[in-house]
């Protein structure tokens, strides 16, 4: 049971950190991966394509097909609507990390 409440969590903040660096600039799937790992999250392809998936079809990242050394590779971007919802993120967490560090 625990380790199902942490990982709904830890999506979340996957998800806020996808949104983060496709506002930086366009990435790939196994940047983020390797992005991710940084944060210690430990995430294969078959998890985090899904992610991405979803968050495309929910309107919040943008997909750009390229060509790079004769590969397809697939590069993702912040739409306006993935901004609005980084921003409301945002606002959420900071207000979250106030409230459990004054206590």
């Amino acid at each position: 049971m625990k380790d199902k409440i942490i990982r709904r969590l830890f999506l979340g903040f996957i998800q806020i950190h996808v949104l983060y660096h496709a506002k930086q600039e366009p990435f790939f799937g196994l940047y983020m991966i390797e992005e991710l790992k940084s944060h210690g999250y430990d995430m294969s392809p078959g998890t985090l394509y899904p992610i991405l998936h979803s968050m495309e079809q929910e309107g919040l990242l943008y997909v750009e097909k390229r060509v790079i050394e004769g590969k397809v590779r697939k590069y993702y971007s912040l739409t306006e609507k993935g901004n609005d919802v980084l921003n409301q993120a945002k606002e959420k967490a900071l207000e979250l990390i106030k409230e459990i560090r004054d206590k």
